[in-house]
């Protein structure tokens, strides 16, 4: 059936015409699809014009692109030079670099001149504490300006950040930061969200104690008022922003120099720790902000997230565009469900981004948006996390604004940025995505690596791109890197979606094709809840996938128990209890069932993808290398119960 066209583009200055007016003196490219050809054909001479093009600050040497032909260790721009915070920090006016807004209507304004001060006094004090180039600065934070500004600071002095969210558990938050031996800590007393002010502080000194390469912390008083804990030595955050500084000339660093280090979904063992570059990073950010979503200087950027989320880093590097970014903390339904449509109304913003959750809440809550509120300035929506459904692409047009770029965008922490993404100057289709990014070499391919067009398939990258990791850490001969990757096709990207690529060039994202469960839009790897929920009494071991539904997913937990012990609420209860306090509310599954036997390999593997075929109706592979095939007919049982509820 042919998808229902939504919205043409009614202007043509906007920064993809101006590139490609840029580009006028290496050819006319009649088409979108040519320029994309071009952009993976002619990777140095892309890359080049668009560094000039959009100004990255930076000493840019010839070797743009040094092919080794092995994926992972091709190199872009070797020799050349930046710094990541000093592209973001090129302003230094009384105009707002940053605003921001919580779930308790509390709002701060911060100019570039402040965040310019803040982040050389921070770097400042950093120094001080005898961080050098390459150590790393964890922190777990809500989404506020000290968070961007520590970040900023971090990255100033070629240290490597990383971040969880406030609402991530101790056991979710050891798990990743052990691994990296973080020298500072940053954390906040407490947060809020759906109207609860949760404390932060509960779990420090289990924290420190299993992480014992911390040797300073700084806490961020969330009010601004007196931080309340014992029995442990810290810095308060306001102390270093009273202090003094002197400004320092931005130090270079190379393009592939570290920037932050993100966790992958740890579907086996603890999560995988993904460290992405900076000059990466920023030129990748700069080519969607500005090509794919025509983010101009004078824009106000809104993307709801948390900063475990990769779309707060995508966030951070608007501000190279010069741009101003909105950051807002808490629930996006308290105090009511348009509030951060009130944001938009009242801040005049121009791009917002969010999840597919929360346009599908919209949508099934009946709200319409465009009767409430007047939203002249807004001009692009984007969304990502999981699929945006075609009925959800539909309300978008009818209940919250009609003239509007709705850009579905899609990619991962692997990456940082996105694989498909929007076009400023393609039509929209219902339920698709618009295009494939330039400079992303992105096709669909069948089990035996054989391209497809309009049919399902595995979404792959068949040649590399700046913004793929550096490397995984602590991983010897890329072992890590390589498994993660590069297992089920020689030498190139497999990402591990299911995606189709449509009769209009646009693309479909069907969901995950590997074991990493998507809930509430944020990947979680299985092994996390398996290490929380078989430490629980009665439990032998478990299994978790991911269910889809109509408009979304959710996670079903299948647990095995010993001989003398059954399934009752106590025990779901507690199961929930201890997923929600070890690692985070969205690990908690919607469903949990009781089985006799959980099916594995003869090797004595878990086969988590025959179990998620069966519960969404799809066949199974490989039913021979089971050593225990005959269990699967309990996983067939469920499948019709979910069927008919």
């Amino acid at each position: 059936m042919t998808a229902k066209k939504l919205w043409s583009s009614s202007t043509t200055r906007n920064n993809l015409n101006l590139f490609l007016e840029y580009l006028a003196d290496i050819g006319n490219f009649t088409s979108y699809s040519d320029l994309h050809k071009w952009s993976i054909e002619h990777k140095e001479i892309f890359w080049d014009k668009f560094w000039s093009f959009t100004n990255i600050q930076g000493d840019k040497k010839d070797d743009i692109f040094i092919d080794s032909k092995h994926f992972i260790e091709t190199k872009f721009f070797n020799s050349s030079t930046l710094n990541y915070t000093e592209n973001c920090l090129q302003k230094d006016s009384n105009e707002d670099a940053i605003i921001f807004y919580n779930e308790q209507r509390h709002s701060k304004r911060k100019s570039w001149k402040q965040l310019r001060s803040n982040v050389f006094k921070i770097s400042h004090y950093f120094k001080s504490k005898n961080i050098k180039q390459n150590d790393r600065i964890a922190a777990v934070l809500p989404n506020m300006p000290a968070t961007v500004e520590a970040f900023l600071a971090c990255a100033q002095i070629g240290a490597i950040w990383s971040s969880c969210s406030s609402d991530f558990g101790p056991k979710a938050i050891i798990d990743r930061f052990k691994q990296i031996d973080p020298k500072i800590l940053i954390i906040t007393d407490y947060y809020f969200y759906n109207n609860k002010k949760i404390d932060t502080l509960k779990d420090i000194h289990s924290i420190i104690k299993e992480i014992p390469s911390i040797e300073n912390i700084i806490i961020i008083p969330y009010a601004d008022d007196k931080i309340l804990i014992k029995n442990i030595e810290y810095t308060n955050w306001n102390e270093i922003l009273n202090s003094q500084y002197k400004f320092e000339k931005f130090e270079k660093f190379n393009f592939n120099h570290p920037l932050y280090i993100l966790f992958s979904s740890g579907t086996t063992g603890v999560p995988k720790c993904i460290v992405h570059g900076a000059g990466g990073s920023l030129i990748q950010h700069k080519k969607e902000h500005q090509l794919h979503l025509d983010i101009k200087e004078k824009d106000k950027v809104f993307y709801f997230t948390t900063c475990g989320w990769m779309m707060w880093n995508w966030l951070i590097s608007s501000l190279a565009s010069k741009s101003s970014i909105v950051l807002y903390d808490g629930s996006p339904f308290f105090p009511n469900n348009n509030y951060l449509f009130e944001i938009i109304e009242k801040e005049g913003i121009s791009f917002f981004g969010t999840g597919a959750k929360y346009i599908d809440h919209l949508k099934q809550n009946k709200i319409s948006i465009k009767d409430q509120h007047k939203l002249p300035k807004l001009k692009t929506l984007a969304s990502t996390g999981s699929p945006l459904v075609k009925e959800s692409f539909d309300y978008v047009y009818e209940n919250i604004k009609n003239n509007l770029h709705l850009a579905s965008i899609s990619g991962g922490t692997d990456i940082v940025s996105c694989f498909v993404t929007g076009n400023p100057n393609m039509d929209i289709y219902s339920g698709e995505i618009q295009c494939a990014a330039l400079g992303m070499d992105v096709d669909i391919f069948d089990q035996n690596g054989k391209s497809l067009k309009q049919q399902k398939g595995e979404l792959v990258c068949k040649t590399p791109f700046p913004s793929k990791p550096i490397y995984f850490w602590n991983d010897e001969n890329n072992k890590k890197y390589l498994n993660a990757y590069f297992q089920k096709y020689k030498n190139i990207w497999h990402h591990g979606d299911y995606c189709e690529k449509t009769i209009n060039d646009g693309y479909i994202i069907y969901g995950r094709s590997d074991a990493t469960l998507n809930a509430g839009g944020v990947r979680i790897g299985t092994s996390e809840i398996y290490r929380v929920v078989e430490n629980i009494d009665k439990i032998i071991e478990c299994v978790a996938v991911e269910h889809s539904l109509y408009t979304d997913t959710e996670v079903i937990l299948f647990v095995k128990l010993n001989s003398n012990s059954s399934l009752d609420d106590i025990l779901i209860k507690n199961i929930k209890l201890e997923i929600r306090t070890n690692l985070s509310p969205k690990h908690i599954p919607s469903k949990i069932f009781e089985v006799s036997d959980i099916p594995k390999t003869k090797s004595g593997k878990i086969v988590e993808l025959s179990i998620k075929n069966i519960i969404n109706g799809m066949p199974i592979e490989n039913e021979n290398a089971l050593a225990n095939p005959d269990c699967l007919k309990e996983y067939q049982s469920i499948y019709y119960l979910l069927k008919e509820n």
